[in-house]
């Protein structure tokens, strides 16, 4: 069965709706079993043992949240060389043009190596219907294509 990961920070809520969007994205895709995670919670295990990652974060001062941060921190060293080319995705919630954490998150997956496979979804301002469909189909597309083997 393939495992994708949602990892993501919400303090007022608008980030965590786009997770349970990107959530419902990937449930909708059979023989695929979709970890939902707060970052602060997500472990390093959860990495390594996932098929595909999303990761969700608001922007604070034109950056990733500190506890998406701290993820990426508390499981860098013990994913070297083991997360080569795994699939991820990226949705943002932000009150500026939300780039700041979309380059901040997308230069650490250099670091890992990852394979971004889809467009990041960006919130600016209000989370609208529309933002939630991308987001589910960010979440069907990330899983559909690790079921399938394309990425």
């Amino acid at each position: 069965m393939t495992r994708i990961l949602i990892i993501y920070h919400s303090q007022t809520g608008n980030t965590q709706k786009m997770a349970k969007a990107v959530f419902e994205g990937a449930s909708a895709v059979e023989d695929v079993d979709v970890d939902l995670k707060q970052a602060a919670s997500a472990t390093l295990e959860d990495l390594l043992s996932c098929d595909g990652l999303a990761v969700g974060t608001p922007e604070n001062f034109g950056y990733m949240s500190g506890m998406l941060k701290d993820f990426f921190d508390r499981t860098y060293l013990g994913a070297q060389n083991k997360v080569f080319r795994k699939p991820f995705v990226i949705f943002v919630s932000a009150g500026n043009d939300g780039t700041g954490a979309l380059n901040s998150i997308e230069r650490i997956a250099l670091g890992y190596k990852f394979k971004k496979v889809f467009n990041p979804v960006i919130a600016r301002g209000k989370i609208t219907d529309d933002i939630l469909e991308k987001c589910r189909e960010l979440g069907g597309t990330l899983a559909a294509g690790c079921a399938m083997g394309i990425y």
